[in-house]
């Protein structure tokens, strides 16, 4: 479980795909020595886990599932990603609930600046639509959002100047795709209001 505050920024050294999973190498300005292995690693708001760790660098194994649902397919040496460690009971809750299940790519749309923050707009599809409102929480490649407007294919979100300088979407440019997780909430919700009531007999 995540919060969506992401703590850092890493880069992708390389790419192991000699193997059945790709293995990512991840390259981080922590020191990752004392990490113990296996822990999870919220990767631009996916949930994986760290197979291996030397220094300032971890490794994490991506099916092709998550390849094929996740913009991690995408990934090149180079590219940065955003990093969040797993939430521990007692930590502070500064975002929303995160699972770090990716429900689909979102496409940013258009970029406003108003003021010192950036207006995003992104394209979600349509079958996720339903679970985004206004003022609700959303969260991109890892980073826990408000929405700010919903229409029929789409949202915006505000993005202040810290958020800015200190995610990867302070480099998003338009036809790139995020990872986009709906918040859990609207998720069951959704669902509670699917079940058919039930029939009770006396």
């Amino acid at each position: 479980m995540f919060t969506g505050i992401i703590t850092a920024i890493g880069t992708v050294e390389r790419l192991d795909t000699d193997r059945g999973d790709r293995r990512i190498f991840i390259r981080t300005g922590d020191d990752m020595t004392h990490v113990p292995l296996g822990v999870s690693i919220a990767c631009s708001g996916v949930c994986l886990t760290m197979v291996a760790r030397d220094h300032h660098q971890f490794a994490v194994d991506v099916s092709a599932e998550t390849m094929s649902k996740t913009t991690l397919g995408q990934w090149v040496s180079g590219a940065r990603v955003n990093l969040e460690r797993a939430l521990c009971v007692g930590d502070e809750l500064g975002g929303h609930l995160v699972s770090g299940h990716v429900d689909g790519k979102a496409v940013l749309e258009h970029i406003e600046i108003e003021g010192d923050s950036h207006i995003l707009t992104f394209l979600a599809p349509r079958h996720l639509m339903r679970f985004i409102a206004p003022k609700g929480s959303v969260t991109l490649d890892g980073v826990s959002l408000t929405v700010n407007e919903v229409g029929e294919s789409g949202f915006t979100v505000n993005i202040i100047p810290h958020t800015w300088i200190h995610t990867t979407l302070g480099g998003c440019q338009r036809g790139d795709e995020v990872n986009l997780e709906i918040d859990m909430l609207a998720r069951y919700v959704a669902r509670l209001l699917d079940v058919p009531k039930l029939e009770i007999s006396v």
